[in-house]
């Protein structure tokens, strides 16, 4: 690129304290890249499980949007939070299956179709993209639609794409990250997340962000997608109903917690520390989910389901440090970029150290609260 170039594009500059906090967090919040030992690619077990249930709502909620739109030429795809690795490419390939099945059997040509993965811009799409070539092999083998794979990099809090260009939406486990950690969690001492001891004041404050930025991506959403236009989404949820505090004593952010209390106690981590971190993130209930998505007014709720959520540990017996370390290699693969920016990398073996130990001391937890929760709209 030409020196004289560079020099006419503006510089950003961060001088606010706060502006630089949060630019900090938002690069910090992705999965670990790469394909090594650590990385998501290597640990996303749980998220193509998540993926295999939603299937069944995934097809229908594509064939419903085919046959709605009088099966169109041109079909555009986004895929919000794609992450890095081959799970990015499992709904993908459903979506353009389900067309391609269902043109046949109407005797229609297929159509073409883009397809957008977006994630922040500090993804690492580059393990992502060189699955590209295998996929689109994998599609000419098998006779599929004409595909065209596009980064889109960005926040889903954002606009990210041209007004009613998009036909059909599709999001596994990323919307219950938040856009920010919420404010006033003061007197959330010593947990990285609600808990039963929580004050009511931290559960409130993760819901007011939880609607402020679902309800935010519902409106961009309805901007960029075309009437009668579908999303899928899955979240990270919960079953309870009447205790908005309660989680269960084996959550995987309640055992990063004890964890990182060990290593206070062992004057690894100092208790400031670890009383100013905060997950950004939300589990919602069904009702939660139902409430934001009706204020918001843009989409028509289609199906939603609840699934169950189990890392694993339900199948480990007490002192299967294999297993444990399995779940937590899993937790590691989706925090420690946002571990390391605010403890630094030295922690971070001994933490999951012992968090692979506290699964194993809650072997026998069965009374679950976390579920997926998978949910299908259409645009009005």
């Amino acid at each position: 690129m030409d020196p004289r170039f560079i020099d006419t594009i503006p510089s950003l500059s961060y001088n606010d304290d706060k502006c630089d906090d949060e630019y900090a967090f938002v690069k910090a919040l992705c999965m670990s890249g790469g394909d090594g030992t650590n990385s998501y690619s290597a640990n996303s077990r749980l998220q193509r499980k998540a993926l295999t249930m939603a299937k069944p709502v995934l097809v229908k909620t594509t064939e419903e949007m085919m046959m709605s739109l009088d099966f169109p030429t041109y079909i555009k795809v986004a895929e919000l939070g794609c992450s890095s690795g081959q799970n990015t490419f499992l709904a993908i390939y459903e979506i353009i299956n389900t067309i391609s099945v269902l043109c046949q059997h109407v005797n229609k040509n297929p159509p073409e179709i883009d397809c957008c993965l977006n994630d922040l811009p500090e993804n690492d799409f580059n393990t992502t993209f060189k699955f590209v070539p295998f996929f689109n092999k994998e599609l000419m083998i098998t006779n599929k639609a004409s595909c065209f794979v596009y980064g889109a990099p960005g926040s889903f809090y954002s606009r990210l794409f041209s007004r009613n260009s998009l036909h059909i939406i599709h999001s596994s486990y990323a919307l219950h990250w938040l856009s920010k950690v919420p404010e006033k969690l003061e007197n959330n001492k010593g947990n990285v997340y609600i808990t039963s001891s929580s004050p009511q004041s931290a559960y409130k404050a993760y819901l007011n962000q939880f609607q402020k930025d679902f309800t935010k991506f519902l409106r961009l959403r309805s901007e960029e997608i075309v009437s009668n236009g579908r999303m899928v989404l899955t979240f990270i949820g919960r079953n309870t109903l009447n205790d908005p505090l309660y989680r269960d004593c084996c959550h995987f952010w309640t055992l990063l917690s004890k964890s990182l209390r060990d290593l206070v106690f062992e004057g690894l981590v100092s208790e400031s520390k670890l009383d100013s971190f905060n997950m950004p993130f939300y589990d919602p209930n069904v009702q939660e989910l139902k409430q934001v998505i009706r204020n918001e007014g843009s989409f028509e709720i289609n199906e939603l389901e609840t699934h169950g959520f189990d890392l694993g540990h339900s199948t480990y017996e007490e002192d299967d440090y294999e297993g444990g370390h399995d779940e937590a290699n899993c937790i590691r693969a989706v925090s420690e970029p946002m571990l390391v920016a605010h403890f630094g990398e030295d922690i971070i073996d001994t933490l999951f150290d012992k968090y692979a130990h506290h699964v194993t001391q809650h072997a026998n937890c069965r009374n679950k609260t976390t579920v997926s929760l998978v949910v299908s709209l259409t645009k009005k």
